[in-house]
């Protein structure tokens, strides 16, 4: 049994939907609320339980078939400003599940974020030494609430040698695919340049506030879910792989421009996209390049190529927002 929190989010509902296509027992730990998209990323899913947050603790002191923890909750909007909620659901909860999985013997898989890497200005390599994750400044409450927790993980092993027997942080790059739905602003920029594309032919992307990046010249490490969960179940289920934070993206740059032309070559519509200015709030924290070292997970053994932005886009727009059920 597999207890997934965020399991009725994005990537977590993802990871859901395998693990049940696989056979597993899974139980989801979420808030639905009022949203009328929540609940159907998990509406088709065989579920041994669902549970609030709220209810985690009494769940996991009662439960003794739990055979992993995946950690997909988290407040993971980048304009949320109350610092004290995101360090609760981000942080404090990532320790004590932690200290629960090294207490009980049960593997742990976090998220962690690429946020964690700041203006990239010291690169994009999951190195995991404390002058490493010492010298990376992230750009807002919710990159640093898990580079908090990443260099919580770091001290506790050296200085404690507690841990999961299995566990992996992951550092995840610019997600996109299906069950995005509820995030609202926060939803990738894939799904958004399609329905801007779809109901009125134009694109809308910002403008470059770097001289060195022209308007849609922004990079950025755009990665396919599919890819997301294959790489977080490989590491769960993989003995060989050590423990550690990684780095899941797809590898390859690829600019805004880019997936706009794709798109609009999917939609079979002319090239129209128009450039807006930065807003101010985003000014010195926005991320002008990120590209995900993958040399680390690689080295650990995985060896699946990762899909393209032109595959990934169009499995998102053919099976998935051009179908009548667009959910997983």
């Amino acid at each position: 049994m597999h207890v997934i929190t965020g399991g009725a989010g994005f990537i977590g509902s993802n990871i859901a939907a395998e693990l049940d296509q696989r056979g597993e027992d899974i139980v989801v730990v979420d808030m639905l609320g009022d949203d009328d998209m929540k609940w159907r990323n998990i509406a088709k899913r065989r579920l041994r339980d669902l549970i609030t947050p709220d209810e985690l603790p009494a769940f996991l002191s009662g439960s003794s078939r739990i055979e992993s923890i995946i950690h997909m909750g988290a407040i993971s909007s980048t304009v949320e400003r109350d610092v004290d909620l995101i360090i609760r659901n981000n942080f404090r909860l990532s320790v004590d599940l932690w200290n629960w999985c090294t207490r009980e013997g049960i593997p742990y898989i976090y998220a962690s974020s690429a946020a964690t890497y700041g203006d990239g200005g010291m690169g994009f390599v999951d190195e995991f030494d404390d002058a490493s994750l010492g010298a990376l400044r992230p750009l807002n409450p919710y990159g640093w609430s898990k580079h908090a927790f990443d260099r919580w993980v770091h001290a506790e092993q050296q200085s404690r040698q507690r841990h999961p027997p299995k566990w992996a942080g992951l550092k995840f790059f610019n997600v996109y695919g299906p069950n995005e739905y509820h995030k609202g602003g926060q939803r990738s920029v894939a799904l958004q340049l399609f329905e801007q594309i779809r109901d009125n032919g134009v694109a809308r992307l910002f403008a470059s506030n770097d001289p060195d990046y022209v308007d849609g010249g922004q990079t950025r490490d755009f990665v396919w879910v599919g890819d997301c969960v294959t790489i977080a179940l490989w590491l769960l289920g993989t003995d060989s792989a050590p423990s550690s934070v990684y780095n899941v993206g797809s590898g390859v740059p690829r600019t805004f421009g880019d997936k706009a032309r794709i798109i609009f070559e999917l939609l079979d519509q002319p090239l129209n996209i128009e450039f807006i200015t930065l807003p101010e709030e985003l000014n010195g924290k926005y991320q002008n390049f990120t590209l995900a070292s993958l040399d680390k997970l690689r080295q650990a053994g995985y060896d699946i190529p990762t899909t393209s932005l032109e595959d990934g886009l169009k499995s998102y727009i053919e099976d998935y927002l051009r179908s009548p059920d667009i959910f997983r």
